[in-house]
């Protein structure tokens, strides 16, 4: 800002000048350059600070200094104090001003507290408020960038938030004009000047900080001796001095950050013979406490201007003692109650013997006794005093009471008298025009005038008031941007250096898969060291390794739908992999998080009415964030059976089963306990899930009586309740999958539509993976005894959560071709692993778990909705048909041979065997 840089005229003329040396003929010293800059910048000055307690509370007069290093704005009682009383942290604070507020008001507000200040003027006020931003925002540009991240895609967003920031900070700000310095007010300057007056001498001195207030005044009682044990000679001569040794013997200022060192540690100056030059080191060694003086501030003084510095001192010595005189009081009566407290001690153990204290103790003891008595009677006096006091005032109110009614009284007959005597004037004189009294318009005019000029200064107040807070709001608005910007960017690293660590810890247990398998069942050393490894990695914890403090995010036990993270697998080896699967699901999820699924969720938050369209579509494939997917399943679902939704539809269906029992209700029951035993809310004693479930089944039993209940049914419902939560949305989402979405027949007692779908699958098996579909046959390996559960519970059982619900958004929108989408993405996605094994037995074991080591479910997507294309329905409904012909032909053929079968075996005469007894002989026997 403008206003931070003072002009140099301004800045010669609130600089101190002191004496000029005898003997020096180039007249005044000038001060360096660097030197009078570092004093022109400095941010300090007198202002009254609102605090207190009780009688004390109020205004108190407090010298307050800019700390660069830590953005604090420290404050003690005095410029020549040398430790602080307290600070104010810059660096989250907001300041406000009020035009409504005393001239000069304005408030520091942080999170733990606000702080009031007043300033003499107006314009000190918009300075310091001024001042104050700039080095707030200097204070957040000061920091390096956060260093980028090793990748290079991270990498690349570094210059990207820098540059960002440089043309933020390039932006001007007009909302107030740059304040001109206060000549004398603030600055180095405003420390020679006298402290503000104030009514009490005891009111300036913060009890609060006590002990700082003594450590202050014995250091500033020391520095005073030893001005005057240094002055000598008369004011008026200096001896020669020489600049080059003075600030070889000063010592380096102390740092802002330790105010609280004490003058006494710090080397002393030489002595010399002027007052003047006791001056020149009073204020060196002040500097080396409290900073707010700058290096080298010598220069030549007029006999004027030292005898006012020197009024002023003593102006300002005589006001520090009468507040020590107070303190000295203070501190005196404690003294006295310290002592008083001694002799009865000493006097107790002076007693030589037990008698003498025992009668010491039953003297104390009465003494004790007649106080209270003393103290009881004085309370019933004041307590009499203070009835006498209440009826004294009572009696008082009553006889107010009564002389203002007899007042209004008065009043209203002098306005009856009033209003008849000019009704009797005006009766017996002619109307006349009323004289204006002179100079009544003058007087109107005056007091409009005035009002008008009020008008002004409060609307000119308002506008400065506006203009100071728009400029607040907008650097803090930009400070906001720029710390979660940072704040962003190091996520990010987080992120990444979270997912290399998972990665790293991924390939090391993937190299101790690798080796079990290699040494095998053999019973040595290295195999125990290896069984010892393995079971030490299945344990660790990615949060434990951290030494410093740093808690990255650890692989939890349950994802955010309440299943299991890493899968429980009873044999080591598949323990092993599981553990694999959980870190890479990690890995890739937070590697996808900045770049894909923070533009998804601002895509889908932009997106506030849905409706069908090609954008919905993409959208739903790429997968629907957590906190929008159970308001985008339940449009999904009214999509589909808005035909068969009715009021009350659920709750009529519930009420059946309480009338009568449904034939499928025990089969319910029974698989209850089977779904998803890896998912807590359906594991859990406490958890209410299992009794939705219940009676979600039991309703859809009712509303589909041609299927009842199906295995299978279970799963589809609990992963509709995870989503949906909600009873009646879950029921409905079952119905949408069974009724609409899954072909006829798919959930019948033959599963007529589920068979013709395996058969569909192994043609486009055929078509898009011939060289995995021969190999497969080369070792007679049949697909449907895994596939088949797939399309049935729509992978419900196979994928991770994380995949499996970005599949079912899909399919709820787009219907059954998403199911064999990913079927034969699934199958891309593991073909390399499944044409390395060479046995049909290892294939299928491979096959029973190898849907959950796909961890990426981006790839996934794209194979299944890039690389698999063309897939036209058209085709799928073409084969289905054919495929459902077949299947239809064959159920017909085998009807066939059944009935032959059973008519041919009850054509037959049904005689026992030779050797066998027949159940009636057997029964006949003895």
């Amino acid at each position: 800002m403008e206003g931070a840089q003072e002009d140099p005229a301004e800045s010669s003329s609130s600089v101190p000048r002191f004496a000029e040396p005898a003997g020096s003929a180039g007249g005044a010293e000038v001060l360096p350059p660097e030197e009078s800059g570092a004093a022109a910048k400095k941010l300090c000055g007198y202002l009254s600070k609102f605090g207190g307690k009780g009688p004390i509370r109020g205004w108190k007069s407090r010298w307050f200094f800019y700390d660069e290093k830590k953005c604090h704005l420290y404050y003690s009682r005095t410029a020549q104090d040398a430790n602080p009383l307290d600070s104010i942290d810059l660096s989250t604070a907001v300041f406000d001003c009020k035009a409504d507020a005393e001239e000069g008001t304005f408030e520091i507000k942080t999170a733990n507290r606000i702080i009031t200040l007043k300033a003499a003027t107006k314009q000190v006020m918009l300075y310091w408020l001024q001042q104050l931003q700039m080095k707030r925002w200097e204070f957040y540009n000061s920091p390096p960038a956060p260093p980028a991240a090793p990748d290079a895609a991270l990498a690349g967003n570094g210059p990207a938030l820098r540059l960002e920031l440089e043309q933020e900070e390039a932006e001007p700000d007009d909302f107030l004009g740059p304040v001109r310095t206060p000549p004398g007010l603030v600055g180095v300057a405003a420390a020679l000047q006298p402290v503000p007056t104030m009514p009490l001498a005891l009111q300036n001195i913060s009890l609060k900080h006590l002990g700082t207030e003594i450590q202050n005044t014995m250091s500033n009682i020391r520095g005073n001796r030893q001005a005057q044990g240094t002055g000598h000679g008369p004011p008026g001569e200096d001896p020669p001095l020489s600049s080059e040794p003075q600030r070889a013997e000063q010592p380096l200022p102390s740092d802002p950050s330790t105010p609280g060192k004490d003058p006494a540690d710090s080397p002393k100056p030489t002595p010399k013979s002027s007052l003047t030059a006791n001056l020149i080191q009073k204020a060196k060694r002040q500097n080396n406490t409290f900073p707010f003086f700058a290096d080298g501030l010598t220069r030549s003084r007029t006999a004027q201007e030292k005898v006012l510095a020197l009024e002023q001192q003593v102006l300002m010595l005589t006001k520090e003692l009468k507040s020590q005189k107070e303190l000295v009081r203070i501190l005196h009566k404690a003294l006295e109650a310290a002592q008083q407290e001694k002799r009865a001690t000493s006097a107790y153990l002076a007693s030589a013997g037990e008698k003498d204290r025992l009668e010491l103790v039953r003297h104390k003891v009465r003494q004790i006794a007649e106080l209270g008595r003393q103290l009881e009677a004085l309370e019933q006096e004041r307590d009499s005093l203070v009835q006498t006091a209440s009826l004294r005032e009572q009696q008082v109110q009553e006889l107010q009471q009564h002389v203002q009614l007899l007042m209004d009284k008065n009043q209203a007959k002098q306005q009856v008298i009033c209003k008849l005597s000019e009704k009797v004037t005006q009766d017996f004189t002619p109307p006349t025009q009323p004289p204006v009294p002179p100079g009544a318009a003058d007087r109107d005019l005056l007091s409009q005038q005035e009002k008008m000029e009020q008008l002004k200064d409060d609307m000119e107040a308002y506008r400065t008031q506006n203009r100071f807070l728009n400029s607040e709001i907008h650097q803090v608005t930009k400070i906001w941007r720029r710390v979660a910007e940072k704040e962003r960017a190091l996520l990010m690293k987080c992120a990444y250096l979270q997912a290399k660590n998972c990665q790293v810890e991924s390939k090391y247990l993937a190299g101790l898969r690798r080796l079990q398998e290699a040494v095998g069942g053999e019973a040595t050393e290295c195999s125990e060291l290896l069984r010892q490894l393995i079971q030490e990695a299945l344990q660790w914890e990615a949060g434990e390794a951290s030494a410093d403090g740093v808690e990255l995010s650890p692989i939890s036990e349950y994802d955010e739908y309440g299943f299991l993270t890493v899968p429980n697998y009873e044999m080591e080896d598949l323990k092993l992999l599981a553990k694999i699967q959980a870190l890479e699901v990690h890995s890739h999820h937070l590697l996808a998080h900045e770049a894909v699924e923070r533009p998804l969720r601002e895509r889908w938050a932009a997106l506030s009415d849905l409706a069908p369209s090609v954008e919905l579509k993409q959208l739903l494939r790429a997968g629907v964030p957590r906190e929008h997917r159970p308001r985008v399943w339940r449009w999904l679902v009214h999509l589909r059976v808005q035909h068969l939704q009715s009021p009350g539809r659920y709750q009529e269906l519930l009420s059946r089963g309480q009338v009568r029992e449904h034939p499928a209700a025990r089969q319910i029951e029974l698989d209850l306990h089977r779904t998803f035993p890896s998912n807590k809310h359906f594991t859990c004693p406490t958890s209410n899930f299992p009794d939705k479930l219940r009676r979600v089944l039991l309703a859809f039993s009712w509303q589909n009586p041609t299927i009842g209940y199906c295995q299978g049914l279970n799963r589809l419902a609990a992963i509709a309740l995870l989503v949906l939560e909600e009873e009646e949305s879950a029921f409905w989402c079952l119905v949408a999958i069974v009724e609409t979405i899954m072909p006829a027949d798919y959930y019948s007692k033959t599963l007529t539509s589920s068979q013709v779908d395996q058969r569909v699958l192994q043609d486009l098996l055929l078509e898009k993976l011939p060289r995995l579909m021969a190999h497969l046959g080369q070792h007679r390996v049949d697909l449907s005894f895994i596939t088949f559960n797939w399309f049935l519970v729509v992978f419900a059982d196979s994928l991770i959560s994380n995949i499996l619900l970005r599949v079912w958004d899909a399919f709820l929108y787009e219907g059954t071709k998403v199911v064999f989408r990913y079927a034969l993405a699934i199958f891309k996605y593991n073909e390399e692993e499944i044409l390395r094994l060479q046995d049909g037995l290892e294939i299928y074991q491979y096959l029973r778990f190898f849907t959950k080591t796909i961890c990426n479910s981006q790839k996934l997507m794209n194979i299944a909705f890039n690389d698999m294309n063309p897939f036209p329905m058209k085709q799928l409904r073409q084969l289905r048909t054919v495929h459902r012909e077949r299947l239809e032909a064959e159920l017909h053929e085998l009807e066939r041979l059944k009935a032959e079968y059973l008519e041919t075996r009850n054509s037959r005469d049904p005689a026992v065997p030779e050797g066998c007894t027949s159940e009636d002989e057997g029964e006949g026997g003895p």
